[in-house]
């Protein structure tokens, strides 16, 4: 897919939602890279839902870095929505846990803190990814 633009890297970034609403999340995300001016191609094992936006970015123009982000916000927003998820396999690393209480709420984010607390004291696993404690 880089070789679509020479020099750009590719941010991949994930999202799932019901069967039911693929084809209508898709065909948004599409309508959204097109609107924004994007080069974002979409790939995906989406018998389970989830679909990858692996958008070319020059990185080294804020601007445009600015412009994936908001794009990337929009499309994780439009999953959750649709009762998906920020996030199909890769999972929330450090990429994705700003998105965590508009999915699942506060509460639901403070009770994986104190898990998370309550399993590593000393936050030796893999620390500062899925929550911050």
């Amino acid at each position: 897919m880089r070789a679509l633009r020479p020099g750009a890297n590719s941010i991949s970034t994930d999202v799932c939602v019901p069967i039911s609403r693929l084809a209508e999340c898709v065909e948004e995300t599409q309508r959204d890279i097109a609107e924004m001016g994007l080069l974002a191609p979409i790939v995906g094992h989406v018998g389970d839902g989830n679909f990858h936006c692996l958008p070319l970015v020059d990185t080294d123009d804020p601007k445009e870095v600015a412009k994936v982000q908001e794009f990337i916000d929009r499309l994780v927003a439009r999953a959750i929505a649709m009762n998906g998820t920020c996030t199909g396999e890769h999972g929330v690393g450090q990429k994705k846990m700003k998105y965590l209480e508009s999915e699942h709420g506060r509460p639901a984010v403070e009770l994986m803190r104190t898990l998370k607390r309550a399993i590593d004291p000393l936050n030796i696993m893999n620390p500062g990814k899925m929550v911050a404690v």
